[in-house]
């Protein structure tokens, strides 16, 4: 990274409560104030931000003495998320998005009595994905938040048509405006019949082992019948995404995903990543896909921007980052060029000990990432949420090493998840990138 890039001020940003694990002395931003926008990542059920899980959610000699341990973990995770939105000078009314992952299903019911004791009739649009698992012993959930500042002067409103009712055990609206953009909840291909599970048009016909690709048809299904009805209930249409992200389970569904995708987005393609998941990982036992959305009002000032510094994508189309407003959205990185896995990352069977592989990739990727910005008008320093999915979380931490030295001094904002496989063979990390442009 270049000097300017990486000692660029960072106007209007503000790390909230920033703390230093005394292990690995590692920088960790709880929250992000930037301009009108207040980010939360990687929450997980611990006292003061740091160190391993809370003794008091954890229990071990009295589990299940009063609460289960996972509504204990969900308490402390919105305890959390309350003093961070205090020191931004916000509050829970304020919340646009979350996002959760689990890596138990059990952990999902206790999550929502948690989430609807706090958040009560305002929860935002939300996505919950089954994931393999995070960084520390003990834990089973990790939440990611997005809010408004109190000051930001943007107005909230909730997009919640009937004919797309949420079952109330979950009770999260559709879709929600915050001034010119709009967020979408993840969907997937349910019925609009709660109960029957994947929708019939969704599904290849019975007992047969063609006639219709299921990820084809869920994806169709997905884009044409769940998202552009809530984008258009929020006056937005896909034209308008700027962002997605895509949940899949098999590794065979991703090339027939993005033949979809082409087709909805034959142009002006907005930032998007394609995250894996375990089977299961959604609420469907049996679903291949959910897909959350960020959209731009139609017709709004905050126009969308397409990003090109000459960056490889991770996938042939997509777009490097959009621009909408003050916020950048990089499509998810991955360490490739067109011969897969760079050069720089794989191991050299006459030297297999020297050079790491996970900081090579990690190196690779924030090069691209600081391209980007520039070429967006911000820096990596702006970063507001990093999201990092490892196929081995023991490669978090020299990855995490990669961006001290890119960032020194930095308190990050990030959170690391463990996925069960990454599609570009070799490589073992990814990376989603949101940030803020001054």
């Amino acid at each position: 990274m270049n000097d300017e890039g990486a000692g660029r001020a960072r106007a209007d940003v503000e790390a909230l409560l920033p703390v230093t694990l005394a292990r690995g002395n590692i920088r960790y931003a709880p929250g992000i104030k930037a301009g009108p926008w207040i980010f939360a990542t990687g929450h997980k059920g611990v006292g003061e931000f740091c160190g391993p899980m809370s003794p008091d959610v954890l229990r071990s000699d009295l589990p299940s003495w009063d609460a289960p341990k996972h509504r204990r973990e969900s308490d402390q995770i919105f305890v959390n998320l309350g003093r961070v939105l205090k020191a931004g000078g916000s509050d829970f009314a304020s919340i646009v998005r979350v996002d959760q992952y689990y890596s138990a299903h059990r952990a999902v019911e206790h999550y929502h009595d948690a989430r609807r004791a706090v958040l009560r009739d305002h929860i935002p649009p939300s996505t919950s994905i089954l994931q393999q698992g995070f960084l520390l012993a003990g834990q089973e959930i990790e939440v990611q938040m997005i809010a408004l500042a109190a000051n930001s002067g943007l107005a909230i409103e909730h997009i919640r048509p009937r004919s797309h009712a949420i079952h109330p055990s979950s009770g999260y609206s559709l879709a929600l405006s915050a001034g010119d953009l709009v967020f979408v909840a993840g969907r997937l291909a349910d019925s609009l019949t709660f109960g029957e599970g994947i929708a019939a048009e969704a599904r290849a016909p019975a007992h047969h082992l063609w006639k219709g690709l299921p990820i084809r048809l869920e994806s169709e299904f997905v884009i044409a019948k769940k998202i552009l009805p809530a984008l258009e209930a929020a006056g937005a249409t896909l034209a308008d995404v700027a962002k997605l992200q895509v949940y899949l389970r098999d590794p065979e569904d991703f090339a027939p995903f993005n033949e979809v995708w082409r087709s909805f987005f034959p142009a002006d393609a907005p930032a998007t990543t394609l995250i894996p998941m375990p089977m299961p990982g959604l609420v469907i036992e049996h679903a291949r896909i959910e897909v959350n959305t960020i959209a731009v009002r139609s017709g709004a000032r905050a126009a969308k921007r397409i990003i090109d510094a000459g960056v490889m994508p991770a996938w042939k189309g997509y777009s490097q980052a959009v621009r909408v407003g003050n916020l950048l959205f990089l499509s998810g990185l991955l360490a490739i060029d067109h011969g897969g896995l760079i050069a720089a990352a794989r191991t050299d069977p006459a030297q297999p000990y020297f050079g790491s592989n996970i900081q090579a990739q990690m190196e690779f990727m924030l090069d691209n990432a600081q391209k980007i910005c520039v070429q967006a008008g911000t820096s990596l320093a702006n970063v507001v949420r990093v999201q990092q999915f490892h196929t081995d979380l023991h490669e978090f931490y020299p990855a995490y090493q990669v961006w001290q030295r890119q960032l020194p001094g930095h308190h990050l904002p990030f959170s690391a998840v463990e996925v069960p496989f990454l599609p570009v063979p070799g490589t073992s990390v990814m990376l989603d990138l949101w940030v803020y442009c001054p």
